[in-house]
């Protein structure tokens, strides 16, 4: 779908006609419900993943336009993959940045290899691929790249000091490069969820489950249980600002971190 009609009007182009948009783990969650809500504001979205049923669901249900299986942990293949979708689909104008791990543990059983487990994930990736988007863009006069951080950018929560450590450095990133790139037409900014009802927390239930005793029900109520909704969120909730961020008249928020969160920050 490119256009809208309504009986006695002209036909006008969605909003997002002839971008090319690029999620980072783009067959499941919060990437999905972003690549859904681009296509039908006119982009052509490619997903990437490492998983190759979830991107090829994401095509066949029209969520997406193409797709490359990617270890984004990798910066040279993450590289390659964005040549191979700019190919495809022309340059990546709108860059979003959704692919990311969590794992858990108290500080004292957390070590090294977490971090760095969580730190190439959580912001290595998304580092290479602003890398990969970013000239295209600046050439281009316009661009958007959003990382989906996390209310973890914003506050602490116990026995996820790796990942935490992380996604702060993401938000740091995300700031940063606003500033550097400010007035070319590009802008940086985060979109930061409160805990949402994806596999990620999923497998969150999953460890509470095994290590409490809890029911799965009262983990996913431990959960939400800062959010002043009382519940997760929802993917498309997020996706809502994904999108926001990249439409035509978001061109003076830049730099911003957006919480999707029901008032928990």
């Amino acid at each position: 779908m490119a256009a809208i009609s309504l009986p006695g009007q002209k036909t006008r182009a969605l909003p997002l006609t002839g971008r090319h948009a690029l999620v980072t783990g783009g067959g499941t969650g919060i990437g999905r419900a972003s690549a859904s809500s681009l296509t039908a504001a006119g982009a052509r979205v490619t997903v990437l993943g490492r998983r190759i049923a979830p991107l090829r669901a994401a095509l066949k249900a029209g969520d997406a336009a193409f797709h490359a299986i990617v270890d984004l942990a990798d910066e040279a293949a993450a590289v390659a993959a964005l040549a191979a979708a700019a190919a495809a689909l022309g340059p990546v104008l709108l860059l979003v940045n959704a692919a990311g791990a969590a794992e858990s543990a108290p500080f004292q059983k957390t070590d090294a290899a977490m971090f760095e487990r969580m730190w190439r994930v959580n912001v290595a990736a998304s580092v290479a691929t602003t890398r990969a988007a970013l000239p295209g863009m600046l050439h281009a006069g316009f661009g958007r790249v959003v990382n989906i951080a996390s209310t973890a950018s914003l506050k602490g929560y116990r026995y996820v000091s790796a990942y935490v450590a992380a996604k702060h450095g993401l938000l740091g990133f995300t700031r940063a490069l606003a500033q550097e790139v400010a007035g070319s037409g590009v802008t940086v900014n985060a979109v930061c969820p409160g805990f949402t009802d994806t596999d990620l927390v999923a497998d969150s239930v999953a460890r509470i489950v095994s290590r409490t005793g809890r029911t799965p029900d009262e983990a996913r109520a431990d959960l939400a249980r800062n959010n002043p909704l009382g519940r997760l969120i929802r993917p498309e909730e997020v996706a809502a600002s994904v999108l926001y961020l990249c439409m035509p008249g978001s061109d003076a928020v830049n730099g911003q971190a957006l919480a999707v969160d029901g008032g928990e920050t």
